[in-house]
């Protein structure tokens, strides 16, 4: 037997980590968001379209992915920041509702591109959530392309736009970054996200949840945190990297010549919906002030539809109300994934 495809195979494996671990490397360089998803998005892409050879990703590569997600939202709950948010419940949750629904209805202006569909025109519109959309847009029928690039579009658009939007609109003072520093890792973060995604799986296979891996595991994070041991656990940067890196690779990988073309025809569009999104979600922060009391900036910081951990620490930098703009954000977060499945099984439906 010949042993020239495993060693062309191995080729094709060093070939594709080089350009993602340089894409990635180049992309965190820069400060842009998410360096590790968009290194094995792109990464995979330029294999995908510049390459000749070929690589297997097995499928259950992407399904650890996807549960690694899962469990990164479901560790990031806490049910006292929620808890605190006392009589304000109903005026966020209404404006949450809102935001995400009036985010969709924004984003059917992609329809006007040909082959989009109702359900990815709504994945990749709905304000936040972008990992988690990520994540789930296979399964619940979008091409998790489109949804995937203009999601993080978006992420990129609100960071860029927010240190001007703090200075110039809030005229807000910044004092020494608190920011979000990365979990440290230990035996328990790794020990609660091996669990969290091994358990999360199975149970939501067994439950036949839609996307069984992402809601499965937010599930079973959830769950295990309530637990002394796992008290204030956090999942390790590495796993969380690990998770996006399997996401965006496998969507990357997925490209061609003229899927990319069809991205690149509709951005001009999708930067019309980000912009649209943007300042519904920001309208809705100058109500949410009024409702509760709260400050402008922590308003607005609590309702940018993108960009979580840069939100937060730009709350702690400002010397906000770093508890409810947590809590809002969590809020919207975990109103998106739970919404989702039944979003996409319902334009599924009514397009067929």
């Amino acid at each position: 037997m010949s042993p020239r495809p495993s060693r062309e195979s191995a080729v094709s494996w060093v070939l594709l980590g080089a350009l993602v671990a340089g894409v990635s490397a180049l992309l965190g360089a820069l400060g842009l968001p998410s360096p590790v998803l968009f290194g094995g998005l792109l990464g995979g892409l330029a294999f995908a379209l510049g390459s000749s050879r070929s690589v297997s990703v097995p499928s259950w590569t992407f399904t650890i992915g996807q549960g690694i997600i899962g469990v990164t939202v479901g560790a990031s709950v806490d049910f006292d920041t929620l808890a605190d948010l006392g009589g304000d419940w109903p005026a966020v949750l209404v404006i949450s509702v809102v935001t995400l629904v009036l985010s969709v209805v924004a984003g059917q202006l992609l329809r006007l591109h040909r082959g989009v569909t109702p359900v990815t025109a709504s994945f990749a519109s709905v304000a936040g959530g972008a990992s988690g959309m990520a994540a789930v847009a296979n399964d619940l029928g979008a091409d998790d392309r489109v949804v995937t690039v203009i999601q993080y579009l978006r992420v990129l658009v609100i960071l860029l736009a927010m240190p001007a939007a703090v200075s110039w609109i809030f005229d807000a003072e910044t004092g020494d970054a608190a920011g979000v520093t990365a979990p440290v890792t230990t035996w328990t973060g790794v020990a609660y996200a091996a669990l969290a995604v091994g358990l999360g799986i199975g149970l939501g296979r067994l439950l036949r949840l839609p996307s069984p891996a992402v809601l499965g595991a937010l599930l079973a994070s959830v769950a295990l945190a309530t637990l002394p041991v796992f008290d204030d656990v956090k999942v390790p940067v590495w796993i969380q990297g690990l998770g996006f890196l399997l996401i965006g690779l496998q969507v990357g990988l997925r490209f061609t010549l003229e899927s990319l073309k069809a991205i690149g025809r509709m951005l001009p569009t999708a930067l019309l919906v980000i912009a649209l999104i943007i300042g519904i979600c920001a309208a809705f922060g100058l109500l949410l002030a009024e409702l509760t009391g709260v400050s402008e900036l922590d308003a607005y910081l609590a309702t940018t539809p993108g960009g979580l951990y840069a939100v937060l620490a730009t709350s702690a930098d400002t010397g906000g109300n770093v508890t409810f703009v947590t809590a809002v954000q969590l809020i919207r977060l975990l109103l998106v994934l739970l919404a989702a499945p039944l979003l996409g099984r319902w334009l599924t439906s009514r397009g067929r």
